[in-house]
């Protein structure tokens, strides 16, 4: 499945970026990366908005590496904050671990969004999770 274009709405709490994310295209962390930044140029975060965009792409490049299948992006702005989605159709959920020097780079996602998000979490939904993270409209 080809992924489609962003979907930038105003909804009656914020504004929303809704993204598809093909199965296995690592070329949708960077464009991921972008339209988030672009859905966060007016928040007036800039200091919050570099670590939305590091956390997402963790996000992302998790549900396209540890999953077989399309993932979608969800991210909204509110005057409460920012929430990130990232949505995929395997309900495995995802367990921070503590890389060892043997990992490289990888096995550190999880443990960035827990340590830099204000709130973070797994919820299942029907054929899968979405795992999600929050930063609040406060400075940093």
């Amino acid at each position: 499945m080809e992924e489609s274009a962003d979907s930038t709405t105003d909804q009656p709490g914020g504004t929303q970026l809704r993204r598809r994310l093909a199965r296995a295209d690592l070329r949708a962390v960077p464009e991921a990366r972008r339209a988030l930044r672009e859905l966060l140029r007016h928040w007036g975060r800039p200091e919050k908005s570099e670590i939305a965009e590091l956390l997402t792409s963790e996000l992302v490049t998790n549900a396209l590496i540890h999953t077989d299948h399309d993932a979608v992006l969800t991210a909204t702005v509110s005057p409460r904050g920012l929430r990130v989605e990232v949505r995929d159709f395997v309900g495995r959920r995802p367990i921070p671990r503590v890389p060892n020097a043997d990992d490289g780079t990888h096995g550190r996602g999880l443990l960035l969004v827990q340590s830099l998000a204000d709130a973070w979490g797994v919820r299942a939904h029907g054929v899968g999770k979405a795992v999600w993270f929050e930063l609040d409209g406060g400075a940093a």
